[in-house]
């Protein structure tokens, strides 16, 4: 694990890069030709009026879930079709999530010395970051972000989360607490669409001992976004993803029939997402999908992901009763931090790592 104890080169801000008024962007940033956005959406109208399924989860509360069949089929066809979906009515209160979004913007918006006292490490990722992998020369990613651990208790630090903009960490603190709560709701949710019992899907990642971490995204104005990405294609390696966008600017593209949509966010509404576990615990039958962000040159953009994950140490595999004859286990065990070590080495590399992991036949 030494490797993982540094970057490899000098890290820089791209937000001091956006704020330097550069007109054209480093190398280092350019993506291969293939990789680039399409930013005229001119080129393919039929994608124009597509969005992910917008959801409403009225009915749905700790207490139990009383969501009517027609929704509970709605879920669980956006989560083998598209991997994603925006969810309504969800519980967590539209004036927080607001304050939760803008007290991280003004925590980005802060002097740069500030901002440097939680300059993180490649070893956990924790603090303020601006690049994945630790490929020497690798092309970077049109970013800035910061990483904390909600759960298992042992891993929170209140130290490694920032202190300012006043009461950041109270905030950071009540916004775990919220999205722990919708998150298992939505585990429930899903666990009885796959047919299973309800508290299936969350017993196999660890019961009561699952993992919890946040991600905020910064992507600062970019003078060429055509040649550049904020985030590069990649599905999540966790279990499920909770998505707090900006609704003014958008920027979330994701991969459907091999052609990009890009996510037009319904007011306060949560974007869920079908990470890499859940698509191994469901034996394919739920979809973890490619995405990716692009910038634009106008607008900053901020998104905040929170990641509802298994315990890292025990073997995730297809659970039994999803496997039969006709469908045989699809993926070899594997534990979460094996897992996630993949990306933490060399970045976000589309699909390629969870298809790595298909069982020999």
């Amino acid at each position: 694990m030494n490797k993982l104890h540094d970057w490899p080169e000098p890290v820089i801000r791209v937000q001091s890069l956006s704020e330097s008024g550069l007109k054209s962007i480093p190398e280092r940033y350019i993506k291969p030709a293939t990789d680039r956005p399409s930013l005229n959406v001119e080129e393919d109208p039929s994608n124009m009026d597509v969005n992910i399924p917008i959801i409403d989860l009225t009915g749905l509360s700790e207490d139990g879930n009383n969501l009517p069949q027609s929704t509970m089929d709605q879920i669980s066809l956006a989560c083998r079709e598209w991997g994603f979906f925006q969810v309504v009515n969800h519980g967590v209160c539209p004036g927080f999530m607001d304050q939760v979004r803008e007290t991280w913007r003004s925590f980005f918006h802060l002097p740069m010395e500030m901002k440097q006292a939680y300059a993180n490490s490649p070893k956990t990722y924790e603090g303020y970051g601006s690049r994945l992998g630790i490929e020497k020369g690798a092309i970077l990613d049109w970013s800035d972000y910061y990483y904390l651990h909600y759960l298992p208790l042992t891993l929170k630090d209140y130290n490694k989360w920032p202190a300012p903009p006043d009461s950041c960490r109270e905030v950071i603190d009540e916004y775990g607490k919220e999205l722990v709560k919708l998150g298992g709701r939505i585990m429930k949710v899903l666990s009885i669409s796959l047919g299973l019992k309800e508290d299936r899907l969350q017993n196999a990642f660890g019961g009561d001992n699952f993992g919890a971490c946040l991600r905020v995204n910064f992507y600062p104005k970019c003078p060429q976004p055509e040649l550049a990405l904020g985030l590069s294609s990649h599905s999540d390696p966790g279990g499920l993803t909770l998505l707090l966008t900006d609704h003014q600017v958008p920027g979330l593209q994701v991969r459907k029939d091999d052609k990009w949509i890009t996510v037009k966010p319904a007011p306060h509404a949560f974007i869920v997402n079908i990470g890499d576990q859940i698509q191994v615990l469901s034996n394919a039958n739920y979809k973890s999908v490619e995405h990716r962000v692009i910038v634009n040159s106008d607008m900053e953009r901020l998104s905040l992901g929170f990641f509802y994950n298994p315990k890292s140490d025990i073997p995730i595999q297809p659970m039994e009763e999803l496997v039969s004859t006709d469908k045989p286990a699809f993926y070899s065990p594997m534990t979460f931090d094996e897992y996630r070590l993949f990306i933490r080495l060399r970045g976000p590399k589309g699909k390629s790592q969870i298809e790595s992991l298909h069982s020999p036949r």
